[in-house]
């Protein structure tokens, strides 16, 4: 038996964008498990409250102060990584953004994933994407990821190779990675509070608006983990690709909130623009 988890975190104002989105993703967890057998169901569990309540060190961030006092005085894109507390009860997990919508009819995204990956998502530059995100993708990855001189990114004319951690998929094998100093492997928390990663969580330079995406990508990397490059189809970017691209992907990825119809608001419109 393979226990699998869909993890989604919405936490503060309410959006119907993110209503809509989140609601895909429960629906495409059912119809998983009303076709998969009994022993491969997926649960689904949405995180609607802050649990790890992240904080950049007030004396030493670049971080705007709004950034985080709007929340309480911590960073909620990192929360997320609490799925991590879920693998003494999980083989795999999938860490899916509130603003991801997920086709209906879908194939089981467990299934895409080789036995030997420990890591899998989709790599921003292999995507069809359009001639302007193209030339911001240069600039993104210069500034994100030319410091970070101790890892390979595999550089080319499109810059960085890197993944969007809109979409995660992970398999267990990748507690090894998570060395905890008194349990079997680090909590969520002990893994962010790591003091190789303040200064990504405290902002410092480029990163000052990071996500946790630039946090993950460089831990993936500098420990050589077994990865697997998904198609661009499970992760979608909205505006980033044509709406004809959009239309044949199985995840839309509503990713950039200043271009989308009334800033997400629009659902109908969003709908017209994925679907045929």
């Amino acid at each position: 038996m393979t226990k699998r988890l869909i993890y989604q975190v919405y936490t503060g104002k309410r959006s119907k964008l993110y209503d809509h989105c989140t609601a895909s993703v429960k629906a495409y967890a059912k119809d998983i498990n009303e076709k998969e057998s009994p022993n491969n169901k997926v649960d689904y569990i949405i995180q609607t409250q802050p649990i790890m309540k992240i904080k950049p060190d007030v004396f030493a961030t670049n971080r705007s102060k709004e950034s985080y006092e709007k929340y309480g005085g911590f960073l909620p894109i990192y929360e997320k990584e609490n799925a991590f507390n879920y693998w003494d009860r999980y083989d795999q997990i999938a860490i899916i953004d509130a603003d991801v919508w997920i086709r209906p009819g879908t194939e089981n995204i467990f299934n895409v994933m080789n036995h030997e990956t420990e890591f899998a998502g989709m790599a921003e530059r292999t995507a069809p994407i359009l001639p302007w995100y193209k030339e911001k993708l240069i600039g993104y990855t210069r500034m994100q990821y030319s410091s970070l001189t101790d890892v390979d990114w595999r550089w080319n004319e499109s810059g960085a190779h890197f993944y969007n951690m809109g979409v995660m998929l992970l398999n267990r094998h990748i507690v090894q990675y998570l060395k905890g100093k008194s349990k079997r492997y680090e909590t969520g928390r002990e893994f962010i509070e790591r003091p190789e990663f303040k200064r990504f969580v405290d902002g410092l330079g480029a990163w000052k608006w990071s996500t946790d995406q630039t946090l993950l990508n460089y831990w993936v990397k500098k420990e050589k983990m077994e990865q697997q490059e998904l198609s661009w189809k499970w992760n979608a970017l909205y505006t980033a690709i044509s709406n004809e691209d959009a239309k044949k992907a199985y995840f839309v990825h509503f990713f950039l909130k200043d271009k989308l119809p009334n800033r997400g608001e629009d659902v109908e419109k969003l709908m017209e623009d994925v679907n045929e």
